[in-house]
């Protein structure tokens, strides 16, 4: 491996000057630091992680708790975290917190307690008093994303408004039967994400005078599979059919397009179908979606940490739903049929 004191040969200054130009830390002329940077890369020089760390009790290393570790929407804001992250010289530590309670014990009672993380990101995870405590006892940078939490800074979408503006599309549309494919009750947790977004489709019908319909409410559990099967129930059944759902993921406004197309029903000309996410597959099948930027969730939850760690505590907000939607017309909604 190469040595310090070869860059500080390499680049006729001492060991010292070599640690402050690397580092970032400490007076060193431009000229000088792009001579050092120069060499260190001539020579394939990295400053060491552990020594870096003694120096500077920094792991540059951030924590993040993650509950899917598969799922489209959990691995996009991941990428978002980590990509901002190494920007910044940071590397990330993933934890995947299961509903299994003793597993969730011995990450907070061990893995993070071994101050082997400069702070902690929760991603989508709704913490018990007990869980957060242990969090706050660490004593470092701490951000929640997803949700709310009442003993750090937290980043949220208004699931409510987000649901209310998807389905006051269709309304303006036209639409007077419209049905929801939401969650069945063990996929309502952490949040309850998906009873926020129910929520909001049913405000956005009372708005417009329009009863909420329970026999066009069919649950599933937010994947692809999971919405071509709700939207097979609600369009094989006799009678009239929806001329408008709306799914609480675009995972399963994708499987009810799918599903529609296989039943005979034209898409947006029989039926209009919207959902909500941003998937990267929203593009190929022309759906019409709430995009909430996944990716840039995760920067904003990077962004939002390492100014914590800067001490830029005036960036960091107490709690705010002000994370960006943005509603995404494309081919799979249409003016209703007279």
């Amino acid at each position: 491996m190469v040595s310090i004191d070869e860059v500080a040969h390499l680049a006729g200054v001492s060991t010292a000057t070599v640690s402050r130009a690397l580092s970032g830390r400490g007076h060193v002329s431009a000229m000088t630091r792009e001579r050092v940077a120069a060499a260190a890369k001539h020579l394939g020089y990295v400053v060491s992680a552990s020594a870096s760390s003694l120096a500077t009790g920094r792991t540059r290393n951030i924590g993040v708790l993650v509950p899917f570790l598969d799922r489209w929407f959990f691995s996009t804001v991941l990428s978002g975290v980590a990509a901002a992250l190494a920007r910044a010289g940071f590397d990330i530590t993933l934890y995947p917190l299961t509903a299994d309670a003793g597993e969730r014990r011995e990450i907070f009672e061990t893995f993070l307690r071994r101050q082997r993380v400069d702070g902690v990101i929760a991603i989508s995870i709704e913490l018990g008093a007990e869980e957060s405590a242990e969090l706050v006892q660490l004593g470092i940078p701490l951000i929640g994303l997803g949700g709310p939490n009442p003993s750090f800074p937290s980043l949220t979408v208004d699931d409510v408004a987000v649901a209310r503006l998807a389905t006051s599309h269709l309304i303006g549309l036209g639409h007077r039967s419209i049905a929801h494919i939401g969650a069945n009750p063990e996929f309502d947790r952490d949040f309850h994400i998906p009873t926020h977004r129910r929520r909001g489709f049913e405000l956005a019908l009372a708005e417009a005078g329009m009863p909420a319909r329970p026999e066009l409410y069919e649950p599933a559990d937010f994947t692809l599979d999971g919405g071509f099967r709700a939207a097979k129930q609600l369009l094989g059944r006799p009678g009239a059919h929806p001329t408008a759902i709306f799914a609480a993921s675009d995972e399963m406004a994708i499987g009810a397009v799918l599903a529609a197309r296989e039943l005979g029903f034209r898409v947006p000309e029989d039926l209009s179908i919207v959902g909500i996410d941003g998937h990267e597959l929203g593009e190929f099948f022309r759906l019409t979606t709430v995009d909430q930027f996944p990716q840039g969730q995760g920067e904003r939850a990077a962004e939002t940490m390492l100014a914590q760690l800067e001490g830029r505590s005036a960036a960091v907000p107490a709690s705010a739903a002000d994370l960006p939607y943005e509603l995404v017309v494309r081919g799979t909604t249409a003016r209703a049929r007279p």
